[in-house]
């Protein structure tokens, strides 16, 4: 697997030693048991799949919106953020009840259900990386080795997921975080040289993590709100600061859906959904993009933390936490949008082979 852009640079960590060593596995990749490897034909290796209740069926609290999978034109397979915090070895296992019920209350039901007006939701659980697998390691490679096997979850769960789920539909891919990480390499492997796949992808939302501006051979970044085959992203940062590990990637404003650095005003903002998942902020932020970065003055509303690391506060201006929450409205409404906008290009009414049937077996 390529090497990947990490987390912060040696010299963030080096202000961060001793707070690091609470969340550091004790010993070397190789020094640890692998986790069992996921059978994605057994429902309880996904932490959405369209054919169950699950937290990507959610919608807001107080809000209008609806889940609308069981008619859904499109699939979204999601990639989840890192949720796995701990020391006690380099990977999770998917046996950790206490870790999947995480996932699922707070990345599968705030994330993963922004899609769900517009496709049938597909999340693999997967044996992800800790998160110190981000950080400047340089006596060995254990974080590459363990974000190598998190990566080969997911593309076993992707092509699962082709074999025997997709019958030809088009495709949303999306993450988050570690999440973008791995959504990024599937689209090397498996859109970027593919033409024939490629037809399929609506787009892809690569959001929070650095997507370099030379990224890939064929695709490239959304110039619109309804192209497709292309994919966006962006990494939000309060107005007027500086986030190295971030900055000069590929940024697409979600207010305006364009890479113009132009100030897209409030007015523009849908509505972002706090970390409470129980109300809709309408205007909650404006956006601009400046050297590769989102820039928003920073919410009123409570619910959309920023990234606190202790001794850090260079750090401190970056809304990753919030980087789904804060257009939660403007993706839910862009993923419809580019989906119907895939059916027309195509010539393709979409209606699905599937709809008929699926949605007499629906949950």
């Amino acid at each position: 697997m390529r090497n990947h852009l990490l987390l912060f640079t040696s010299v963030a960590l080096l202000g961060l030693s001793s707070c690091l060593k609470i969340i550091k596995p004790s010993k070397d990749f190789g020094q640890y048991e692998t986790p069992v490897a996921p059978d994605y034909g057994q429902p309880a290796s996904w932490a959405a799949l369209p054919t169950r209740r699950d937290s990507a069926d959610a919608v807001p609290r107080n809000t209008p919106f609806r889940d609308q999978q069981a008619t859904a034109a499109a699939d979204v397979f999601f990639v989840h953020p890192t949720t796995y915090y701990w020391r006690k070895q380099w990977n999770a296992s998917l046996a950790n009840n206490r870790l999947n019920q995480f996932t699922d209350d707070d990345v599968i039901r705030n994330q993963a259900s922004a899609f769900n007006a517009a496709a049938r939701v597909y999340a693999p659980r997967y044996r992800q990386a800790t998160l110190y697998s981000f950080f400047v390691d340089d006596q060995s490679t254990n974080g590459q080795k363990a974000l190598d096997l998190a990566y080969s979850d997911v593309k076993a769960a992707f092509q699962y997921y082709l074999d025997h789920y997709n019958q030809g539909r088009p495709i949303i891919i999306a993450g988050h975080s570690q999440g973008t990480v791995h959504a990024t390499h599937l689209l090397h492997e498996f859109f970027d040289n593919n033409p024939a796949l490629r037809q399929r992808l609506v787009a892809a939302y690569l959001i929070g993590f650095k997507v370099k501006t030379d990224e890939y051979q064929t695709l490239r970044p959304c110039a619109d709100s309804t192209q497709t085959g292309c994919y966006v992203a962006w990494n939000t940062v309060a107005w007027g600061n500086d986030y190295p590990p971030f900055q000069n990637g590929v940024a697409v404003n979600p207010l305006t859906w364009t890479l113009d650095t132009l100030a897209a005003p409030a007015a523009l903002n849908r509505g972002g959904v706090g970390q409470d998942f129980n109300r809709l902020d309408v205007g909650v932020v404006d956006a601009k993009i400046h050297q590769g970065l989102l820039w928003v003055h920073p919410p009123k509303p409570s619910g959309y933390p920023r990234f606190l690391l202790p001794g850090q506060p260079q750090l401190w201006h970056s809304f990753h936490i919030a980087d789904y929450g804060l257009f939660y409205a403007n993706i839910r409404q862009n993923a419809v949008a580019r989906v119907r906008a895939w059916q027309g290009r195509a010539g393709n009414n979409q209606s699905t082979l599937s709809n008929s049937c699926w949605s007499k077996t629906f949950r």
